[in-house]
C-alpha cells in the first residue's frame, strides 16, 4: 500500500504564483526521489473552527492563506528512502534556502491510508 507525507502552511497571499513556481520546481525532484504524486491545493474555503482549524494549526496571520498538500509514494520504505535524499541533495538544499513561508510554522506527517476508493 502507498504512503503519505502531508503538509499544512501558511503563504502571504501575495507569493501565490510565486508559491506555485517553486512547488512546480521541487516536484520534479521529488518524483526523482520515488514520490508517484504530489499535490498542491490553495486555501479557498478554510473556516475558523471554535476550538482549533487550519489556520490555528500554523498560526496563519490575516494576510496569509492556507496551504494543504500531500506527496504519496509506493511505500514507506521508499518514502524513507527519499527523506535521505532530500536532505542531503544540494537542490533541495538550495530550494529550501529560498521557501516562500515560514518553514517554522509548517507541521507535516507520515500517513499510511486506511482507505483509498
Amino acid at each position: 500500500m502507498s504512503y503519505v507525507d502531508g503538509f499544512v502552511l501558511a503563504v502571504p497571499a501575495d507569493k501565490k504564483e510565486v508559491y506555485r513556481k517553486h512547488a512546480a520546481e521541487a516536484a520534479p525532484l521529488f518524483k526523482e526521489f520515488g514520490a508517484t504524486r504530489m499535490v498542491e491545493c490553495w486555501g479557498d474555503d478554510v473556516p475558523d473552527g471554535k476550538l482549533t482549524d487550519f489556520r490555528r494549526s500554523v498560526q496563519a496571520k490575516d494576510d496569509e492563506v492556507v496551504v494543504f498538500s500531500w506527496i504519496e509514494y509506493p511505500s514507506k520504505e521508499v518514502r524513507d528512502a527519499a527523506q535521505q535524499k532530500i536532505m542531503t541533495d544540494p537542490r533541495m538544499e538550495a530550494m529550501g534556502q529560498q521557501m516562500p513561508f515560514d518553514g517554522k510554522r509548517m507541521i507535516f506527517g507520515g500517513f499510511m491510508p486506511i482507505l483509498d476508493v
